[in-house]
């Protein structure tokens, strides 16, 4: 019995597919860029390399059960409108052959922090007007069918939500079920997106990529096979009110396995600027606390370009090295997702004994991660 994480090649972007011990199947962000269309290009067509990872429904339909948007930036939701359908169920279309999104998960203070900072892109927009046709959809007949399903992340301002009880998940809280089902093989602890306390402090928010923040439990036979920690871009000022909030109950920022935030920036565990004080910048003591929540033999994923010594930012070669010293203390390993031969995407196995990659993700990788657990056995990379 396994389950299963599979991490696209998709630069500075995030597109993770998490797939349970029970089959059923979470997006986590995409980032479908317009150049893998042609064939003459080499990014790698991973809308093609998800579709092969999907079933489809009694109707013919290629579905993911879930589809967790992190927060509303361009490199999380691109392609959106182009390959998932959205609008009524009924409105499929077989040419199109769009993949259908059964239940979103959305937080609606991360849209309403990043629509204050920035303009959305379309694919944000689309994602907007589709959640809120499905909250509208729920308040209407207050129940939800496969591909009318949400699930809120978080209440939003001024009571916006608190009338959405059976589809709202408090911070703080876990939550197990998917498509209205509960499903023993996971469970999911909401960190984030955190609430403000005034004017001022929801300003600062607003500007350090405030994302959902989630510790996906995944298990095996009823055990716990691995814990994910997932935090979009969330920058340094998150993470520091993350661990003020959790230092006491600190076992719910544990993992074997942290998507590295905003492609392994700089700006996750400092308030200094790469680009102008490089080695001079301080670590954030809280924000390293906070992610720095390693067990044993955890790895870092960098979903970024290659992490080279240079100014830019992300990927930054300091927080790498920041990473790979929390992973020293506890034999793990560091990895970027861009490394290795191929566009192939990485993925990781999920076992009873540990999290170890797929052979076949291992023979494409020059140095890839093993993430040990209890059990398990590293595999030779050669």
């Amino acid at each position: 019995m396994t389950a299963k994480t599979t991490h696209f090649r998709v630069d500075n972007g995030d597109m993770m597919l998490i797939e349970f011990e029970s089959g059923r199947r979470v997006l986590v962000d995409v980032n479908i860029r317009t150049a893998a269309d042609d064939a003459d290009d080499e990014t790698p067509d991973v809308a093609k390399q998800l579709r092969a990872r999907l079933t489809r429904d009694s109707q013919g339909r290629p579905y993911v059960d879930a589809f967790l948007l992190s927060h509303p930036d361009a490199d999380h939701c691109r392609g959106l409108k182009k390959h998932f359908h959205l609008g009524k169920l009924s409105d499929w279309s077989k040419s199109a052959d769009k993949i259908v999104i059964r239940e979103m998960w959305s937080s609606p203070i991360v849209f309403r922090r990043a629509s204050k900072n920035h303009t959305l892109c379309d694919d944000a927009k689309a994602w907007n007007t589709e959640a809120r046709r499905r909250v509208a959809r729920y308040r209407e007949i207050w129940t939800s069918e496969d591909g009318d399903r949400i699930k809120i992340l978080g209440e939003d301002v001024d009571g916006k939500t608190d009338d959405l009880g059976a589809i709202l998940v408090r911070l703080d809280t876990d939550f197990s079920q998917v498509t209205g089902i509960t499903d023993s093989t996971f469970a999911a602890r909401l960190l984030g997106p955190l609430p403000a306390g005034d004017d001022e402090e929801e300003d600062l928010l607003t500007k350090n990529d405030s994302s959902t923040i989630l510790n996906v439990t995944m298990k095996i036979g009823g055990q716990v096979g691995a814990n994910y920690l997932i935090g979009g871009d969330a920058e340094v000022a998150i993470w520091e009110r993350v661990w003020k909030r959790n230092s006491v109950r600190k076992s719910v920022l544990e993992y074997d396995v942290l998507i590295a935030p905003h492609h392994c920036s700089w700006h996750s565990l400092s308030w200094d600027s790469w680009s102008k004080k490089g080695e001079d910048g301080k670590v954030s003591e809280d924000a390293r606390k906070a992610l720095g929540q390693a067990k044993s033999g955890a790895c870092v994923l960098a979903s970024s370009k290659p992490v080279v010594d240079d100014e830019n930012d992300p990927p930054c070669i300091r927080a790498k090295r920041e990473y790979k010293a929390i992973l020293n203390a506890v034999k793990g390993k560091f990895y970027c997702i861009a490394d290795g031969s191929g566009d192939a995407p990485y993925e990781l196995e999920v076992t009873a004994g540990g999290v170890k990659p797929l052979a076949k993700a291992a023979a494409a990788a020059v140095a890839a991660p093993y993430v040990s657990g209890v059990g398990a056995t590293p595999l030779s990379h050669g």
